[in-house]
């Protein structure tokens, strides 16, 4: 059994303090309590602490091993309670954040860095995954708020999500691409669905499901088959796919929006507006944010919008 925590911080103060009578003006307490306390100490792991010599206390070898063990956690304490008291004056200590792979790589770094100018006792750990390793994870405790990939099954949220305080906070346009010469070459401006589905594709799985899924969405249907010649888990991969001319990949327009814009890379159009997957902020029910978390959450909106950042995610059109 361990000792009675209060008598160990009683034995913390008298070996710091040097003096039963200074430990107790620290505790507010008598010195008889002081000495009582010490005494219960000692009754409880069996072994004197102290050896007293005249109006000294000098400490045994238990004493010194005893002060060895709980020092640090004593001062760690008193810190980390500082710390704790600190974040509710002003913004500090960690942040844990989730967010989907390639959308945090990409923006949160900037994000974090023009918030610590302003905040500089803030930290952030950052975890990419996806939605279901980001939501168990806000469901243990471990991350305290996550930006999570809802994309639409069927038209339908997943389930998944039902135990958690959900704020869509951008729409991510989901597009079928590829390079400007795989287009003349290859699409040759043909959309229709028998063209398209003979082409060469660039895939995240082999089961092809997004590239089927796009196909369910523009025309009702997906290909029994489809010529998949690139499997990678990366959108980064498959853009950089697409640059190389292998075939056609479902990305998001942001991520591209650049060589879409210069018409680098083209969407292909079907008449049929957009998939869209919704990036969301997602956080347990219950939870109250902290001071630290509702700060940058405000500091995030506010760079989305006056960064730029948010012209990437506009529609490309149909």
């Amino acid at each position: 059994m361990l000792p009675d925590l209060n008598r160990l911080r009683v034995f913390y103060l008298i070996y710091s303090l040097k003096s039963i009578v200074a430990a107790a003006g620290e505790l507010h307490i008598t010195q008889s309590a002081v000495s009582q306390n010490l005494r219960k100490l000692e009754g409880e792991i069996k072994t004197k602490l102290f050896t007293r010599l005249h109006k000294r206390l000098v400490p045994t070898m238990a004493g010194e091993r005893l002060f060895a063990l709980i020092a640090p956690f004593m001062e760690g304490l008193a810190s980390g309670i500082g710390d704790i008291r600190q974040a509710q004056q002003t913004p500090s200590g960690p942040i844990r954040v989730g967010a989907p792979p390639e959308f945090g790589r990409l923006y949160f770094p900037g994000i974090f860095a023009s918030f610590r100018t302003v905040y500089p006792d803030v930290v952030f750990f950052l975890k990419l995954g996806d939605p279901a390793t980001l939501l168990s994870m806000v469901s243990d405790g471990d991350l305290d708020l996550a930006f999570v990939d809802m994309f639409p099954v069927g038209g339908q949220v997943s389930d998944m999500f039902t135990p958690f305080g959900i704020e869509p906070v951008i729409e991510e346009e989901v597009i079928l691409a590829c390079s400007k010469e795989y287009y003349f070459s290859a699409v040759k401006k043909n959309h229709a669905f028998e063209h398209l589905s003979g082409l060469a594709f660039i895939e995240y799985q082999h089961h092809a499901v997004v590239v089927k899924n796009w196909f369910r969405h523009h025309f009702g249907r997906a290909p029994s088959r489809l010529n998949i010649v690139m499997t990678v888990d990366s959108i980064q991969a498959v853009i950089a796919g697409i640059r190389h001319h292998l075939g056609l990949g479902v990305i998001a327009s942001h991520m591209a929006w650049k060589e879409i814009s210069t018409g680098e890379m083209v969407p292909i159009r079907t008449g049929k507006t957009a998939v869209i997957n919704k990036i969301s902020l997602v956080q347990l029910q219950d939870k109250v944010p902290t001071l630290s978390e509702r700060t940058f959450l405000a500091h995030f909106r506010k760079e989305m919008q006056v960064s730029g950042m948010l012209k990437h995610f506009r529609r490309i059109g149909r």
